[in-house]
């Protein structure tokens, strides 16, 4: 547990907590009767039906499509799937889904006794693919204590992103030898907007590689090889988020991912998917999330690169304490919040480094037991590789100061250029520098009482309190001030944006063995 050094009042400390409670209930209240196609996909993917067509489309899609056309999605996919199966429709799900794309079957709901079997068998099934996420969950475990943890905290986070899965794996294996701890396949651009998860292995995408299912696993089990090597266990992350949310987390808890990018509102804010549709999935998600014990990395260092790093810095804040809720309210624990924020001050504001320490120390004091996530500057990079270099190496000193869990590597080639390997070797130089040379610092490190450190940090937690007493003043709450633009400049209405045709209120007799499963832990 981090030690306070800023002296927070406890009263404000609570009413921030207290009024991040009240602003969520709503939204988690909203998540609870509605459910979308990516979580009924997730569940049936649970249920182990994997694989595509001939032009690519998954067979889960194709499945939930005649079963949203026959019976609506209001009911859930379980009891029309589970039902066709007990009814001798077909053999297994990946046949069902085949019948079922040819027009061959038709899907019905089933009612008395034909739904109590139905249950029966959905749970079963998905039941059987929830315990392959727990027995992921304990193999992590006996990795660690066999091979061997990072040595201390921060761990060194990586990007890694080719577009190539077979090019990423030997660039993510020099990256752990050099030093790397966790090791992040940044996802192509807009594979967020694919209302569909990709199959198999994939050699081709846009400034990052397609989160697939057999991309996990070959890129798991490349970092196993190297954990074993190096004696202690590198961790992988890659993205929970777009349309196909709850399915990307389940897929990451059935390879073994370690960590995922999972905030409430980036989608929302930053690919204009619906509001109603993200909280709906990411809820489902985090579930998952917990259930296989994913430390999640949330988003809030994208609203300063489209707002003010020093007037917009108590939204960051806010976000913090909202996506905090909810992933507590969706099962997760302390040691999986990875919390974002970041170093993207502009230089040339006076006391831009000074700024820079209170925002990250007010962060790490507020939520003392989370592994924070801490991104380096990229807004400010202009192109000068020598002043990125050192922007870069401040950023490592803040990280040291205020004993943060997770350290992107920053690049000095950041806004020119997709970094070599040999710019990720100087960037990895920097950090071991700097922790090398001052990674205890913060057992010193005591800003003065009262000082400039110390009142903004106070600021910013009061602008949050403000804050999110204005939101509750809203009619809608939170989805009222989304669409007022009130997070990274970003107006998004509730009735709006991509996925929305893709939610479904509940119907009373709306039944998901997985979310069942969730909820019951």
């Amino acid at each position: 547990m981090a030690t306070a050094k800023l002296g927070l009042a406890a009263a404000d400390v609570r009413r921030a907590r207290t009024l991040a409670r009240k602003v969520g209930r709503p939204i988690v209240r909203l998540a609870q009767q509605h459910t979308t196609v990516s979580v009924e996909r997730a569940t049936v993917r649970m249920a182990g039906l994997a694989g595509a067509d001939s032009e690519g489309t998954p067979w889960v899609n194709r499945l939930l499509d005649v079963v949203r056309a026959d019976v609506g999605l209001e009911h859930g996919a379980a009891l029309p799937v589970w039902d066709a199966l007990v009814r001798g429709e077909a053999e297994d799900l990946l046949t069902l889904a085949q019948k079922a794309a040819a027009g061959s079957i038709t899907f019905r709901l089933p009612d008395g006794r034909d739904a109590i079997r139905a249950r029966s068998a959905a749970r079963k099934q998905v039941g059987a693919g929830v315990r392959r996420i727990d027995a992921r969950r304990r193999e992590r475990e006996r990795l660690v204590k066999k091979i061997g943890d990072a040595p201390r905290q921060p761990w060194i986070y990586l990007i890694v992103a080719t577009g190539d899965i077979y090019e990423d794996i030997p660039q993510a294996q020099a990256a752990a030898r050099e030093g790397a701890d966790v090791i992040a396949v940044i996802r192509s651009t807009g594979q967020s907007l694919l209302d569909y998860v990709p199959e198999g292995a994939t050699r081709e995408g846009f400034a990052g590689t397609y989160a697939t299912q057999e991309n996990f696993r070959l890129m798991r089990a490349a970092l196993d090889d190297t954990s074993r090597e190096l004696g202690r266990y590198v961790r992988l992350t890659n993205y929970a988020s777009g349309l196909c949310m709850p399915e990307i987390a389940t897929l990451a808890g059935l390879e073994r991912l370690d960590m995922m990018l999972n905030d409430s509102m980036y989608g929302i804010l930053f690919r204009d998917i619906n509001p109603v549709r993200t909280f709906v999935d990411q809820r489902f998600s985090r579930q998952v999330h917990a259930r296989a014990g994913i430390v999640i990395n949330t988003g809030e260092d994208n609203y300063l690169t489209t707002d003010d790093a020093v007037d917009a810095a108590h939204t960051v804040t806010t976000s913090q304490l909202l996506n905090e809720y909810f992933a507590k309210e969706a099962g997760l624990e302390d040691w999986q919040l990875g919390l974002g924020h970041a170093f993207e001050i502009d230089p040339e504001v006076p006391d831009s480094f000074r700024l820079e320490l209170a925002h990250a120390l007010l962060a790490r004091e507020l939520f003392p037991q989370a592994p924070l996530k801490w991104m380096p500057p990229t807004r400010h990079m202009t192109g000068d590789v020598f002043r990125g270099y050192l922007l870069d190496g401040f950023f490592n000193l803040v990280g040291a100061l205020t004993g943060q869990g997770i350290l992107l590597v920053g690049m000095m080639t950041e806004a020119v250029v997709t970094p070599w390997l040999s710019d990720r070797d100087l960037a990895l130089q920097n950090v071991r520098y700097v922790m090398n040379a001052a990674g205890n610092l913060h057992e010193d490190f005591r800003p003065a009482p009262g000082g400039f450190i110390h009142r903004r940090a106070e600021q910013v937690l009061h602008e949050s309190i403000e804050l999110l007493e204005r939101i509750l003043d809203h009619d809608k709450g939170l989805l009222d001030a989304i669409a007022d633009g009130t997070f990274g400049l970003m107006k998004r209405p509730a009735d709006a944006g991509r996925g929305l045709d893709g939610v479904a209120r509940k119907a009373p007799d709306y039944y998901n063995p997985a979310s069942e499963i969730l909820e019951a832990e």
